[in-house]
């Protein structure tokens, strides 16, 4: 028959060799880790988190931004915001003798080492101490396992730690830096992910839940419960429907943090530092913030059912360049590209670049503010043929001012005044401004004064802040470089780009609620209750609006679109954009009427009046030596403007040949104020300047002829089908 002592002498033997191994080499690792044991105040500083916090430029909190996604550790919770509950739990499970011993809890290690000598289970060794020494010493974590060497390594550091630091220091550590359950680190975590609190809001019930999982974060819900079943009756209370309330807490499939601000996410990806503090400042103003992502929120929710999803806004100011709100995105709840950062994509910026062809030709002279521009049909012969500018409205009104032009953003005449500047000329100023246009002048020809080319919401809404600031070009504050923006051109980059009298000029323009009132009307989204600079923007087939402008303290941008490119449904700038736009300058406003911009020196006013009476007389701007008291039409010749001699129409096979028209038109006043006559093939057709006709295949001649029938000038043109 086997004694009851067979076999112990050989487990006694075999556990001596092992300790005297263990003592033989742990005494010098253990000092080199005693040597190299951090500091309370360092292990607290250096607390590896998983999420940082963005805070606006008042230190509120904007944005919990997840940076590890392997583990979940939030922010370091002194040990007096720590439930009392959760420290009786914790110490009741892992550590009864925590203060009275000196790292080592001696009776248990007793208890544990004939446990194993016969085979019993019971309670591990390991103090609190013990257990923060292996999560500090990354040499005793990596190795794993309960060995012996193992213990006893941090047991050495366990004397090392009572003898440097407190007690509460020790235990504050502690459940700070234990693992729990899954991606879980530290009670913190754990506490707001698994019951959606802070841990001075743990009950009894839930602490013991936490205790039990620190020696099996992951066993399964039984086990969990009967484990904190014992505490909880060790602590004098129940356990009726524990078991229930263990599940449902472990069904949890979010692991979110609850009540964390969540309004800037891509400004957060974009400035928070991983290697920061774990609360970051930042120049964004929360107030600024929220209502900018609630007003584009409740503007995408009233166009329901047009097609549009996305949208950005992005305020600056003006003076320091600092960011006061940065919205990337309408959110997931809106989009199905919620982590795209619309502030920094690339899309066609439509008519909001036109300000800078007016500016540029202003400061060189070439037109005034009462300039009168031709806006009638034109054909531009380019590399790839005809190209056919057209209004929004597809209406033409003759001799215009290049206030109401630029105001009611008439295609034409700005393709035209491109034309005059060069699309080079035009490419290089846009690019001295920030926008990183990747070709040529040349590449994009007379179609860049429409917005052909693609451009960022940050790098056009600084643009304008350069015209705000009367032609003076800064990069935007940002503590570090983006896609569109180079460190090189951030902030203290500052150079004058385009001429102060001529960025005042244009800014007038653009805040004359008359100027715009053929287009907008009088009472559109673009008219606020102070002085306001503002421009609107459409691209091809409704892909993108826009709408960017600026006070004398901020610049504000918005786009709304689709991030797909997918066109939106009948919705324009001053339906899509403008109205984000007014709701958030008003809020930037609230505390009071912005100062008016003055004007530079070299700018002059003078009461202008029109000869032919095109428009009412006005006190205009003017740069100092280019003023007049009568502008005058540049003649009144008649001329056919379309078609040109020789041209070759196509018609389109993607629309009914029935939808289909070609406008015929010409340019100046007959004598006498006659109404030109259209003759087509040999058969007068219609009268007036401008004729729409419904294009036939073949060859055609069409004649323009005076009140007296006589033929002022004629052409030949041809039309080919769709086939």
């Amino acid at each position: 028959m086997k004694q009851p002592w067979a076999g112990c002498s050989h487990r006694l033997a075999r556990w001596g060799r092992t300790l005297a191994l263990a003592l033989f080499g742990i005494g010098s690792a253990g000092a080199a880790g005693a040597e190299e044991l951090p500091s309370f105040a360092q292990t607290r500083a250096s607390h590896p988190l998983s999420d940082l916090q963005l805070l606006d430029r008042r230190g509120e909190p904007l944005q919990t931004l997840r940076v590890d996604p392997s583990r979940r550790v939030l922010a370091w919770v002194p040990l007096d915001q720590m439930s009392p509950s959760l420290l009786r739990a914790m110490l009741l499970s892992e550590d009864q003798h925590f203060y009275e011993h000196s790292g080592v809890d001696w009776s248990a290690v007793a208890a544990s080492a004939w446990g194993n000598l016969w085979n019993t289970r019971t309670r591990g060794a390991s103090t609190v101490t013990m257990q923060l020494a292996g999560l500090l010493d990354q040499d005793l974590a990596r190795r794993g396992g309960r060995s012996v060497t193992q213990k006893l390594g941090q047991a050495w550091v366990a004397g090392r730690l009572e003898k440097r630091w407190t007690k509460a220091q020790i235990l504050e550590a502690y459940l700070n830096r234990v693992p729990l359950r899954g991606e879980l680190v530290g009670v913190p975590a754990a506490s707001q992910a698994l019951f959606g609190k802070r841990p001075g809001g743990l009950d009894a019930r839930e602490s013991a839940l936490l205790a039990a999982m620190l020696r099996g974060p992951n066993a399964p819900a039984d086990t969990l419960a009967a484990r904190a079943c014992g505490v909880l009756r060790a602590m004098g209370q129940g356990c009726d429907g524990l078991v229930d309330e263990v599940g449902a807490v472990l069904r949890r499939k979010s692991l979110s943090v609850a009540d964390a601000p969540q309004w800037a996410p891509h400004y957060a990806r974009l400035v928070l530092r991983a290697d920061g503090p774990p609360a970051q400042r930042s120049t964004l103003d929360a107030t600024w913030q929220r209502v900018a992502v609630q007003s584009l929120r409740r503007h995408l929710a009233e166009l329901s059912g047009r097609q549009v999803e996305d949208g950005a806004v992005l305020v600056l100011d003006n003076a320091s360049g600092e960011v006061r709100a940065w919205v990337g995105s309408s959110g997931s709840q809106w989009s199905d590209a919620a982590q795209v950062d619309h502030v920094l994509a690339r899309r066609q910026p439509g008519s909001t670049l036109k300000p800078f062809l007016y500016e540029l030709a202003i400061e060189r002279r070439l037109i005034t503010a009462a300039s009168l521009l031709d806006d009638s049909p034109a054909q531009i012969a380019t590399g790839g043929g005809l190209y056919l500018p057209q209004n929004y409205d597809k209406q033409y009104r003759g001799w215009i001012s290049a206030r109401a032009s630029l105001g009611n953003s008439l295609n034409v005449p700005a393709v035209r005044l491109s034309l005059m500047l060069t699309p080079e000329a035009v490419f290089e100023r846009l690019n001295a401004l920030g926008l990183q246009l990747p070709e040529t002048g040349g590449f994009y020809g007379p179609s860049l004064a429409l917005g052909s080319a693609d451009v960022t919401l940050l790098a056009l809404t600084n643009a304008y802040r350069a015209l705000a600031n009367g032609g003076q070009y800064a990069g935007v504050s940002l503590p570090r470089s983006t896609p569109s923006q180079p460190a090189a051109s951030q902030r203290g980059d500052s150079r004058r780009v385009a001429d102060p009298r001529a960025s005042f000029i244009v800014g007038d323009i653009l805040a004359d609620n008359s100027a715009r009132a053929l287009t907008f009307g009088l009472s559109s989204a673009l008219a606020l209750p102070f002085p306001a600079s503002v421009k609107t923007g459409t691209s091809k087939d409704m892909r993108d609006n826009w709408c960017i402008g600026w006070t004398s303290r901020f610049t504000v941008g918005v786009w709304v679109g689709n991030s797909s490119g997918e066109a939106m449904h009948q919705v324009s700038g001053v339906s899509g954009a403008a109205p984000v736009w007014r709701e958030v300058m008003l809020a930037l406003h609230a505390g009071g009427v912005p100062p008016t911009i003055r004007p530079p020196a070299g700018v002059v006013a003078q009461d202008t009046r029109f000869d032919t009476g095109q428009e009412p007389a006005r006190r205009e701007w003017f740069v100092a030596g280019t003023e007049q008291a009568v502008i005058q039409a540049a003649g009144t010749s008649v001329a056919l403007s379309n078609p040109v001699d020789g041209a070759i129409y196509a018609l389109d096979p993607d629309i009914p040949p029935t939808a289909q028209r070609l406008r015929f038109a010409h340019e100046g006043r007959l004598e006498r104020g006659g109404v030109a006559a259209w003759r087509l093939d040999g058969q007068v057709i219609g009268r007036g300047p401008t004729w729409d006709w419904l294009p036939m295949p073949g060859r055609h001649e069409l004649a323009l002829l005076d009140a007296s029938g006589r033929v002022l000038q004629q052409v030949r043109f041809e039309v080919r089908g769709a086939g």
